[in-house]
């Protein structure tokens, strides 16, 4: 049974004993709290393992919280999903360029939120082992930063230097959702000019070369790209 302890901060109360109820049940201590101020104060005393946050609340609202939570190197590495209504996108890419982790678009489904939450507490925990991440295997597709080489089905996939890197991030972070900002500044370097849409370009070319497995790599509407994880 999971030990781990996820705060829950969301203003409606129905929302809220859905998401706590769900969560229960799959073996997390949860605690709800309905406003940004106090979430704060908890968050600094109590150090939960992982944050599921409203964007929508009353006086510190979720994009100002997440902004001090990442602010703070004593709060940053605490993982957080934003929770976000439709139509919400530029809140979206906004927060995840603050750092959240990934986010959770109303309405959910209880089990889209508890696979989100196992796959970001999953990777807190790989991070905090020391996992390199060198060599990732997604179902059939092997990435091998250590030999810059990538298998599909057991064939090697020609990929450019920008390509390759740009597949190992995504892969290296199954089911967490990159901007094409956060992806640029990652692969190709903050001090090129260059615009956010050549992203796209690299992804179109690594899903034509990755042939029958393009779908590894999913497209987030309005925000980004994200590898699957139910591989």
């Amino acid at each position: 049974m999971n030990k781990e302890t996820i705060l829950v901060v969301e203003d409606e109360p129905d929302i809220a004993e859905i998401i706590e109820y769900n969560l229960a049940r799959e073996g997390y201590r949860v605690r709800v709290i309905d406003d940004g101020e106090t979430a704060l104060d908890r968050i600094l005393r109590d150090s939960p393992d992982l944050v599921l946050l409203d964007l929508m609340l009353p006086g510190l609202d979720g994009l100002e919280l997440c902004r001090r939570l990442k602010e703070d190197p004593v709060t940053r590495p605490i993982p957080v999903i934003m929770v976000t209504a439709k139509g919400e996108e530029s809140d979206v890419v906004l927060g995840l360029g603050m750092g959240a982790d990934d986010y959770v678009a109303k309405p959910f489904s209880p089990r889209e939120l508890t696979a989100r939450v196992r796959a970001v507490l999953r990777r807190g925990r790989v991070k905090s082992a020391g996992d390199p991440r060198e060599r990732v295997i997604l179902g059939d597709v092997v990435v091998d930063a250590g030999r810059h080489e990538v298998l599909a089905g057991g064939e090697p996939v020609r990929l450019t230097a920008t390509e390759f890197r740009l597949l190992h991030v995504l892969a290296g972070h199954p089911g967490r959702t990159f901007t094409r900002d956060q992806l640029l500044s990652r692969v190709i370097g903050e001090s090129v000019a260059v615009t956010d849409r050549n992203i796209d370009v690299h992804v179109r070319m690594i899903r034509k070369k990755l042939g029958p497995r393009r779908e590894l790599i999913e497209t987030v509407r309005g925000v980004g790209y994200r590898c699957r994880d139910d591989l």
